[in-house]
């Protein structure tokens, strides 16, 4: 999953489980009391104030800035300096733990994926949020409380959702594909227009994990069973790889969008190139007003990632922030966290970079629902989504999907030997 901030939860209904389950992942380690194992001391500094630093992906709805000046404004003794990292979710994930490693204080608050919340709590990394550092979430989708939650303690706090959204011409497809194999059978329209019919995101990074098993989980697939088992090695599951790979076969999705991550197919999709794109929903926002130049503005639509007899499975994703256990000043990285899950800052993120927001009122805000009318179907997809595993293994798992995944497409494998060899991977992520 992409973390620069640019994650929405589609109109979809049903939500795909990449899901191990929390007794097999859990079990063996507690951190709900203070620092977890190996972390800093999770009583000090409650009471610091002074300048923090926010780390964050690339901020590519620019939605991160207006909010820092607006704090520095209004706290001039409790300045936030913004660390932009790059726009990859591995390179992101890696400088974090290289700073949490190296118990570096100046790493106040972080936007963490919320697949990276149990790692980074299980490491004793992250301050629990509780007592003197407690956070109100009863305003909060159960769903999205539930991504910032390990061992039954609070480590993060709820800042966006996700979930992926099928973009279509529809100057050129006036009605959406419901099912896989009806939007297949469009890309002749694709091909009289002289465009490439259809992408997501195939690169070898976390944005293939997600695409793999949307394809998987919508023909009936799982990756693990609902024990936590290892299950990807079945006949469902290879029959929605092996859409993926038959489409790179027979050109309905171009060859170069084996390198394409969630910008570079954006980028394709907004300049024309593209019939039906699988991204999040910050696309909307850039390709329909803030990017002047859209050559698609207008000219397109937004509907369920299409599945086997109806909608597909979407992964639930979209970002938490959490206050690093080092820190000096907790109390200022208390407030600032409260102040970028605010009603107001949660409005914002939704008019401004459609990001999902997780405060439950705001899905009936009429006002809102005026500039973002698929806001209503979005909160049925929220309220029914499982999130992605709540472990401190996921960086194995998602290796051993994308790692596969990824050699089924470049025609390095065959689909049945990359499922078999993706769960011998999977089981081996212990």
């Amino acid at each position: 999953m992409r973390k620069t901030f640019s994650r929405y939860a589609a109109p979809l209904a049903t939500v795909s489980v990449l899901a191990l389950a929390l007794s097999a992942c859990s079990g063996g380690s507690s951190t709900g009391g203070s620092s977890g194992g190996g972390g800093g001391d999770a009583s000090a500094n409650l009471d610091g104030r002074g300048p923090i630093t926010y780390v964050q992906g690339k901020d590519n709805s620019n939605v991160v800035r207006p909010l820092v000046d607006k704090w520095n404004a209004a706290h001039p003794n409790e300045k936030v300096t913004f660390k932009e990292q790059s726009d990859a979710a591995d390179q992101q994930h890696d400088d974090l733990v290289q700073h949490f490693q190296a118990k570096d204080a100046n790493y106040d608050v972080v936007d963490v994926d919320v697949v990276w919340t149990a790692e980074f709590a299980a490491k004793g990394w992250l301050q629990p949020l509780k007592d003197k550092t407690a956070f109100d979430t009863s305003a909060m989708l159960p769903a999205t409380v539930k991504t910032a939650t390990y061992g039954g303690t609070l480590y993060a706090a709820p800042q966006t959702s996700d979930g992926g959204l099928l973009y279509y011409r529809k100057d050129l497809v006036p009605n959406p594909p419901k099912t896989w194999d009806e939007m297949m059978s469009m890309c002749s329209v694709a091909k009289q227009n002289n465009m490439g019919c259809y992408a997501g995101q195939f690169q070898k990074y976390e944005g293939l994990t997600v695409n793999a098993s949307e394809a998987i989980d919508s023909f009936g697939g799982k990756i693990v069973d609902d024990s936590g088992k290892a299950a990807v090695n079945s006949a469902d599951a290879k029959t929605g790889l092996s859409k993926l790979v038959d489409a790179f076969k027979n050109g309905n999705i171009p060859a170069e969008a084996i390198t394409y991550k969630e910008e570079d197919s954006r980028t394709a999709f907004q300049d024309g190139k593209l019939l039906f794109l699988r991204n999040w929903p910050y696309v909307y926002s850039i390709a329909s007003k803030t990017d002047g130049s859209s050559k698609v503005a207008g000219k397109f639509g937004i509907a369920p990632l299409p599945g086997k007899s109806g909608p597909g499975a979407s992964s639930l994703g979209g970002h938490n922030v959490a206050m690093s256990v080092y820190s000096k000043n907790k109390a200022t990285a208390l407030d600032f966290m409260k102040f970028m899950t605010s009603q107001e800052t949660e409005t914002y993120y939704a008019t401004q970079g459609s990001l999902a927001p997780v405060l439950s009122s705001l899905y009936s805000d009429q006002t809102l629902v005026q500039k973002l009318p698929y806001l209503p179907t979005l909160l049925t997809s929220i309220q029914n989504a499982v999130p992605r595993p709540v472990t401190p293994f996921y960086p194995a798992v998602t290796k051993a999907v994308e790692d596969n995944a990824y050699a089924a497409l470049k025609g390095d494998k065959t689909v049945d030997q990359a499922v078999a060899d993706m769960q011998s991977a999977i089981e081996a992520a212990k």
